[in-house]
């Protein structure tokens, strides 16, 4: 087993036990009636994307590379024999997926190059089985396997118009795009995209590895460029070491992995085929002075570190790995990549699920946290109130009652304000989805849209693509506006029940739409590079363009929007849902605070007895927080970190016991 895979199954585990540490708390909030439905939801949802969780390794080259065989030697040489095609020339015709699914049957999906003329993105061809062509792998043996997969290398003949039509480039050098043949006939993929799923065990534990085709054929999907690629959690971009940096791999490399930014986590480069150096006429070092020269040279013209390249022999690593030769291992030196894949990919993804675990549990266990200290301290009080009513006559025990009710009568009138935030609340959450909603950018769409269509000069159409991106920004600093009014509007409401009630509320947490933002930022640089060149303007009919547009840009830009949409309005509920909670319970404590005083001013006898009763739901408020700690400590360990708001929740409880 090779370092990746146990790196991967660790993560694996690790993902695991962290799903049941929230499952534990989950069904601990449920059985003993301490959370709310939004905090139910939250964890569901939050189960739910640990469940799902994929992490996504992406292969990028121009044709002839050895991208299959390294895919092959990393990731499937335990079948004994190569599952994806690499024999010589172009064996993988168009993005490839492998992954498998929970409930899923073994298949080959294929999608039809035709359908790019239906102007649909293949996310959205992906909720229709019946637009795939499927083949039925009947048993996941690597000949089996090798046979279906062959598939995805399957072409078509058509004439140039067809083929600029459905996207591609046609050129009769070849040198900017695909060269037609001697009948005028330009060879392109049969299928636009392909789903492999099989029950592999790396596959089964959520990894997808994304296969794609070369440089014209990699340009023609917009969407694997503008989506795939950058939301890849690691890309490897692998150049051959007998031809070096061709201008094909440059263009690949600065329009489709560097995506004009610096160092990526996560992009590595791997110069391959380095067994052509061991011909025997060269000693060891010869051939590790040659590989030197070659990494510094690949390192220099693609401006990478020189430690990001990594010379291997991808071929030479599955014959070892199949034939259990640890030399020829050594020699292949794909170990080193593996290595430095785990150690910059599974670290870089368990932090960012950490994070989000840790925040969102920590916010759930911080509301349920002010909930049950409310409701100890309302205990407490009402404690505090008939341990002074022993001895007491009756007069001072209806003082009690009236005093109770005034407390009653304060906090209805704080509820008339509560209500009037509430209002306020909810006209400026119908605001902010207006700006941030699916709506608005759909009215944006139509518009931009009937702009390119009317512009008659290159100047028009680029000044509707542009003023897109620009009303899109507008809207995000628009809701921000009215997010930072929203946030401090509740502070305000927050800061008078803690002070006027004594209600356990900390302050509500903001939202930030910087990630939105950064989001637009990089489909606006990928639009600059990809479409709006005054090459693509000039050469490109309106109608083209303007459907080109709409199927890559605008759809990433409505599924950020869609990402927005769900996180704000989840946060919406989610800042709202503590101060609604302890509301409710203050309401209640006073209720029954007024019940007690009530029976005992009726029938004296009954004091000592709800005294008694309230002890026991004190101890019984404690243990609650002393098992809501255990929990998040138990998260915490689960996630492998420290959790210093379980501690000092801890020292809180201790200091609550020496109180009580």
């Amino acid at each position: 087993m090779s370092n990746l895979t146990e790196q991967f199954s660790a993560y694996s585990r690790w993902r695991g036990n962290a799903g049941e540490a929230v499952t534990r708390l989950r069904s601990w909030l449920s059985r003993n009636e301490v959370g709310d439905a939004q905090s139910d939801l939250r964890l569901h949802y939050l189960l739910e994307r640990l469940r799902d969780d994929k992490l996504t390794v992406a292969f990028v080259a121009e044709f002839s590379r050895g991208k299959s065989e390294l895919i092959n030697a990393i990731f499937f040489a335990d079948h004994g024999d190569r599952i994806l095609p690499s024999s010589a020339g172009r064996t993988t015709m168009c993005p490839t997926e492998l992954q498998w699914s929970r409930g899923a049957r073994p298949e080959l999906r294929l999608l039809p190059i035709h359908t790019r003329a239906r102007q649909s993105p293949v996310s959205e061809f992906k909720r229709y089985p019946e637009e795939w062509q499927v083949v039925a792998l009947e048993a996941v043996d690597a000949a089996s396997l090798q046979a279906a997969l062959a598939r995805v290398g399957e072409t078509l003949r058509v004439d140039e118009a067809e083929a600029r039509a459905l996207g591609f480039e046609v050129d009769p050098s070849g040198e900017d795009g695909i060269k037609s043949g001697a009948d005028g006939r330009v060879e392109i993929p049969a299928w636009r995209h392909a789903l492999i799923q099989f029950p592999h065990p790396l596959l089964e534990q959520g990894l997808v590895v994304l296969d794609t085709p070369g440089l014209n054929a990699i340009g023609a999907e917009p969407e694997l460029t503008l989506s795939m690629l950058p939301n890849a959690h690691a890309v490897l971009f692998i150049l051959a070491a007998d031809t070096g940096v061709t201008q094909s791999d440059l263009a690949v490399w600065r329009n489709y992995v560097q995506g004009g930014g610096g160092r990526q986590r996560g992009r590595l480069v791997v110069l391959n085929k380095i067994d052509g150096l061991w011909d025997g006429l060269r000693d060891a070092a010869r051939i590790e002075t040659e590989i030197a020269r070659q990494v510094e040279s690949v390192a220099e013209t693609l401006g990478v570190e020189r430690e990001a390249v990594f010379p291997v022999s991808a071929q030479k690593g599955l014959v070892a790995r199949i034939q259990g030769d640890a030399a020829l291992l050594e020699r292949s030196r794909i170990t080193a990549l593996e290595r430095a894949l785990s150690e910059d990919l599974l670290p870089t993804k368990q932090d960012i699920v950490r994070e989000d675990l840790l925040a969102e549990t920590r916010e759930v266990v911080g509301a349920t946290r002010g909930l049950l200290e409310a409701r100890l301290g309302g205990l407490r009080e009402q404690l505090q109130e008939l341990t002074d009513l022993r001895g007491k006559n009756q007069s001072v025990i209806e003082y009690m009652m009236r005093k109770i009710r005034s407390e009653k009568e304060e906090f209805e009138q704080g509820l008339q304000k509560y209500y009037a935030v509430r209002s306020v609340f909810s006209n400026l959450t119908n605001s902010l989805l207006a700006h941030m909603g699916l709506d608005a950018l759909r009215d944006e769409t139509r518009r931009t849209r009937e702009a390119m269509l009317e512009s008659t000069f290159t100047r028009g159409l680029r000044e509707a693509m542009q003023g897109f991106f620009k009303n899109l920004r507008a809207n995000l600093e628009r809701s921000t506006t009215e997010i930072t009014e929203i946030t401090r509007m509740l502070e305000t409401m927050y800061k008078r029940f803690s002070v006027e009630h004594g209600l356990k509320l900390t302050p509500p947490e903001g939202f930030s739409t910087l990630r939105y933002e950064k989001e637009i930022d990089r489909l606006e640089a990928a639009f600059n590079r990809q479409i709006n060149t005054a090459l693509t303007l000039v050469t490109t009919e309106k109608h083209t363009l303007t459907q080109k547009f709409f199927e890559t840009v605008a759809v990433q830009a409505r599924r950020t929007f869609e990402v927005a949409n769900r996180d704000v309005e989840q946060w919406l509920r989610a800042v709202m849902s503590p101060l609604e909670t302890q509301v409710r319970e203050y309401q209640i404590q006073l209720k029954r605070r007024l019940e007690s005083v009530k029976r005992i001013h009726e029938a004296t006898d009954t004091l000592e007895n709800r005294v008694e009763e309230l002890k026991q739901g004190e101890e019984a408020v404690l243990a609650l927080i002393a098992e809501l700690e255990v929990l998040e400590r138990g998260i915490a360990d689960a996630l492998g970190v420290s959790d210093e708001g379980a501690g000092a929740a801890g020292a809180a409880l201790e200091a609550g016991r020496a109180v009580a």
